[in-house]
């Protein structure tokens, strides 16, 4: 373990609480989170970056943060540091910040280290601390603290940022153990053989690649013949192929058979960090942008420059002053001879300025080192790290004069950008879509920024959700008071009492964005912004966004996380291709067939779980509740749903043969659906297809993916099998509204007396094999069963008024049985096939589709895009002046690309892109459309559409051609889709099929019909 780490057992479980840590578990794991629980940090200085790093380690739940900044607050704090308030000017910063800093995170106390006001911490100060995190220290403090923290196992970091330069050195001692490097999950696969040599070559099935790599480690289990595999030590890779590898010498061993299952097992990496004194010599450095593979050396001597400048004067340079920064070269220069000189003067120019988005940059990286230093999860960073965004600086450079404070708020931002780009940041209007994690970060930064505070600014902010508590570990604007409120209310009041300039500027809706809102989001609405920002968490909602912006010509800024990753995409009108034009592939899906019958991994037993579910709680009620209300329900749905027989015995067993007046009959029934699908259906199975059974070409049936399972026997004391009861029971009550029960004692009273009817397999049941094969034969039955099961059913006029409830799955609802019952029936289902148990922690985040989240990556995202942001405010239009980033905090790994720009496509001699469009004022009728086209491109149009309705086409004959030629668009729309157009809508997007006079198809820009 690493340094100073205690183990995880001396940790108390309460005090990780799944709700509040619910999203992170998933990222970081409970071994990594109780060692987190386990660590104090210490953090100097709470200036801008100080407090965003703390900010991160608090919400993500260590043992306690102190922080130390004894100085006075001054105006200019406002700009970054987003706890600080006008009336707490002259007061101690760390004084001010620890109550609103404590607010975060209720398990993770905060305290001050105290002080007086140019005292400067010591050695003495820092024992006790795992961590000690040293921000916009001088060197010379840097280095007598982290003497001693190298020699006393004591992890340091320090960092600081400049304008639009950050900086951070990592020393987690001369010998750190990283357990997990990537915190990818471990991989596994099916093999086929293993060859009997020195090699040990290894070949997987070809289904899916192994995906290891070399130097990997593998062990093995279920492989028959070659026992010695079984649970082997950890074996090297050396990757032959896709479906090959060889693991060593296997010539000792006995012969392989069949099966086998690799696992691929996460080995520890011991790291050795130099101390920052040999650092400084021979540095190691790690690249965020591998477009400025020049730049770490010259910022290493800039920023050790910066630190002896202000030693020597005894302050930072002045803004954009060319004394101070020829100063600051020259030192520069006695370090290193070949520096960029552009770069250290722009680092003088900035360096007593500071911006709110290269402090989320920089703090999210950072307090995620701290996260690894005491979790040992993930690979630390090694060991000096800059990063710098000069491209965001205005196009015309401000002057030494535009950028002096005049005791404003955003001076750190003014002594970067000037006053007169200060004013455009004011009066910027933008919208902002979501308000969950991304948008309470992206919030936070545009009130330190400014954004939209002018007298023409204006920020919009939507969002329909509600705060829930697993929301508060990382939308950070949220307390525990919120909690149901709407978010896009919360978070605008919250950045307005950050920012008061704000009050008035930001207004807050519910309305989703959507084709049933484009009243609210139309026409107007889009004319009064200046771009859109998405924080979405689904891609149909970025799909229509980005749609939209297409049309209303708006810039995009567009970003997402997943655990540790991070992407940004910024889509410029007439410059970058749209979000839209790209698409990830497609998730895989599981053959049906294996999830039915042939499950092989924990994945498809949940996916069945989840699929019994709906088949138990939700459709059967749904069912009823049709028969009961709809007339001719039994005709119109039973006719064609090919399964009347199914679904006939079905409303009967819920209406009359099975229906529950007590809980303990809702046990009853729990006990035999086990039965049915644990025991019942399983010997049918192996009834038609025997355990010795054999494919047409002779081989085994039951070999490689099929893996042939085994009855369970139910027994009331495996708490698998009770668990299943408990859940199965109090949801069938649930439908029939009876009150559930939680005892276990009345629950193995009730299913021991239970009496199974016998059962007995039936021969001539086909089973699908695969996806391909013609399903077997369903439930259709002839009249005279269908006629005597609907005898049995209640006529509904003799229910009035009586309806079940179906359950809504919910996931996030610990006390509701839903996942409850999910990971019972999947572990249930696992043992059946002998497949490897999941914990309800697992279940829940697969069969709930969680994204993983951890707030250092969304910190660090919305930095990059603010960063862009400040491009698109000064109208930036070349490719190569914006960035999409791709980030990956627990490699780690920064990546930069310039976007991809808008394809181009050509009629005649005209190029145009999706950006283009032909417009058409004061509604036109369909003739003169047509007419245009023919006499100003020499272009046939064919057919005309708008929407989902064909509108005209050349051989809809001349009947119909002569009514609608005439028609003005709006009159011929409402014609064809015989609705009246809504009021608000006053423009038509309509599609045009074209060909030249070679009569080839040509592909046009869409028409925009202004009517």
């Amino acid at each position: 373990m690493a340094a100073n780490l205690p183990s995880a057992m001396d940790i108390d479980e309460t005090a990780i609480d799944e709700g509040l840590y619910s999203r992170q578990l998933y990222v970081l794991g409970h071994e990594a989170m109780k060692r987190m629980a386990a660590s104090n940090i210490l953090i100097v200085g709470v200036q801008g970056l100080g407090v965003e790093i703390a900010k991160n380690v608090c919400l993500a739940g260590v043992k306690s943060v102190t922080i130390f900044d004894p100085e006075p607050v001054k105006i200019q704090d406002l700009s970054t540091q987003f706890f600080l308030r006008e009336e707490d000017i002259g007061k101690s910063r760390a004084a001010v910040t620890v109550p609103r800093l404590a607010e975060l995170n209720a398990y993770v106390p905060v305290r001050d280290l105290g002080g007086q006001p140019g005292q400067e911490i010591t050695v003495d100060m820092i024992q006790g601390f795992q961590v000690v995190v040293l921000c916009g220290v001088p060197i010379a403090k840097q280095l007598e603290i982290n003497d001693w923290t190298h020699k006393n196992g004591v992890h340091f970091i320090a960092a600081e940022t400049r304008g639009l330069f950050g900086s951070a050195f990592n020393d987690f001692g001369p010998k750190f153990t990283c357990v997990d490097p990537t915190g990818e999950q471990p991989l596994t696969g099916m093999i086929v053989s293993v060859e009997k040599d020195k090699e040990g070559l290894v070949t997987t099935l070809d289904e899916t690649r192994h995906g290891l790599q070399d130097g990997d480690f593998v062990t093995f289990s279920e492989v028959q013949g070659m026992e010695e595999l079984n649970g082997c030590e950890p074996r090297k890779v050396t990757v032959k192929g896709p479906y090959t590898f060889t693991i060593g010498d296997t010539s000792n061993f006995g012969d392989y058979k069949t099966g086998g299952i690799f696992t691929q097992v996460k080995m520890p990496k011991i790291l050795e960090f130099k101390s920052l004194r040999e650092s400084l010599k021979s540095p190691e450095y790690f690249i965020t942008d591998f477009a400025k593979w020049e730049r770490p050396a010259t910022l290493h001597a800039g920023f050790q420059a910066l630190s002896e400048f202000r030693v020597q004067n005894g302050r930072l340079p002045r803004p954009r002053n060319a004394e101070d920064a020829a100063q600051i070269l020259a030192l520069a220069k006695k370090l290193e001879q070949e520096v960029d000189e552009k770069v250290i003067t722009e680092l003088a120019y900035q360096a007593s300025g500071d911006v709110s988005p290269i402090i989320a940059v920089m703090g999210g990286f950072v307090a995620q080192e701290v996260l690894k230093a005491c979790s040992a999860k993930f690979h630390p960073m090694v060991q000096h790290m800059y990063f710098d965004s000069l491209e965001s600086l205005p196009a015309t450079a401000p002057t030494e004069a535009d950028c002096q404070p005049i005791g404003s708020r955003y001076d750190g931002q003014v002594a970067v950008f000037g006053k007169v780009f200060q004013d455009k940041i004011a009066n910027f209007r933008e919208f902002l879509v979501g308000s969950g994690a991304i948008g309470c970060e992206m919030l936070k930064n545009w009130s330190m920024m400014g954004l939209g505070a002018g007298p023409r600014g204006i920020i919009h902010v939507t969002d329909l959700d509600t705060i829930e508590k697993s929301n508060l570990n990382r939308q950070f604007l949220f307390r525990a008071k919120d909690l149901g409120k709407f978010k896009a209310e919360v978070a605008a009041a919250a950045v307005a009492a950050m920012n008061p300039d704000l009050k008035g500027h930001i207004l807050s809706k519910q309305e989703p964005v959507g084709p049933d809102t484009e009243n609210v989001y139309g026409d107007e609405f889009f004319d009064g912004i200046d771009g859109v920002t998405n924080a979405l968490d689904n891609v149909k909602a970025r799909q229509y966004m980005d749609q939209r912006c297409v049309f209303y010509l708006k810039p995009l800024l567009e970003s997402g996380t997943l655990g540790t990753k991070g992407n940004t995409q910024v889509i410029v009108p007439h410059l970058t291709e749209s979000y839209s034009s790209s698409q990830d592939p497609p998730e895989k899906e599981t053959p049906s067939c294996t999830v039915k019958n042939f499950p092989n991994a924990i994945q498809h037993t949940i996916e069945w779980s989840r699929q019994e579910f709906d088949n138990l709680f939700v459709k059967p009620a749904q069912s009823v509740n049709s028969y009961l209300s709809e007339p001719n329900y039994l005709e119109s749905t039973l006719k064609y749903s090919g399964q009347q027989k199914e679904q006939l015995e079905q409303l009967v067993s819920f209406l009359v043969t099975n229906k529950p007046l007590t809980f303990e009959e809702c046990i009853v029934w729990a006990r035999l659906q086990f039965e049915e699908k644990f025991n019942h259906n399983i010997r049918q199975l192996l009834y038609s297809l025997p355990k010795d059974a054999v494919t047409s070409t002779g081989q085994p049936f039951w070999s490689g993916p099929k893996r042939a399972p085994d009855p369970l026997n139910f027994d009331s004391n495996d708490p698998q099998h009770l668990a299943f009861i408990i859940a199965a029971a109090n949801l069938h009550a649930y439908n029939y509204g009876l009150r559930g029960e939680t005892d276990p004692a009345i629950f193995k009273k009730v299913a021991d007396s239970v009496v199974v009817p016998e059962f007995t397999p039936k021969s001539g049941v086909k089973v699908q094999i695969n996806d391909n094969d013609p399903a077997p034969e369903g439930g259709n039955t002839d009249s005279g069963d269908a006629s005597e099961l609907v005898k049995k059913l209640p006529a509904p006029s003799s229910l009035a008024g009586y309806r079940l409830s179906p359950v809504e799955f919910e996931k996030d609802d610990d006390t509701n049985h839903h996942i409850d019952f999910i990971t019972a029936a999947s572990n249930l289902r696992a043992m059946n096939y002998h497949i490897q148990i999941a914990d309800r922690h697992t279940t829940k985040q697969i069969a709930g589709k969680i994204i993983p989240a951890i707030a250092t990556t969304t910190s660090l995202v919305v930095g990059l895009v603010c960063l862009e942001l400040y491009k698109l405010i000064d109208g930036k239009d070349k490719l190569e002046d914006y960035k999409n980033g791709f980030v990956n905090l627990a490699l780690p790994f920064f990546g930069f690309s310039e976007p991809i720009a808008a394809k181009k496509n050509k009629y005649g001699s005209t190029e145009w892109t999706l950006w283009d469009r032909f417009e058409f004022k004061g509604d036109p009728t369909l003739k003169e459309v047509i007419d245009w086209f023919k006499k100003e491109l020499n272009l046939e149009v064919g057919m005309v559409s708008q929407g989902v309705s064909m509108l005209w086409s050349s051989f809809i004959g001349k009947k119909k051609s002569d009514e609608r030629l005439p028609m003005r668009f709006s009159k011929l729309v409402e014609h064809v889709s015989k609705k009246p157009i809504p009021p608000h809508v006053k423009h038509l997007i309509v599609e045009v099929m074209v060909s030249d006079e070679n009569d080839e198809d040509v592909e046009v820009p869409f028409i925009v019909v202004r009517i």
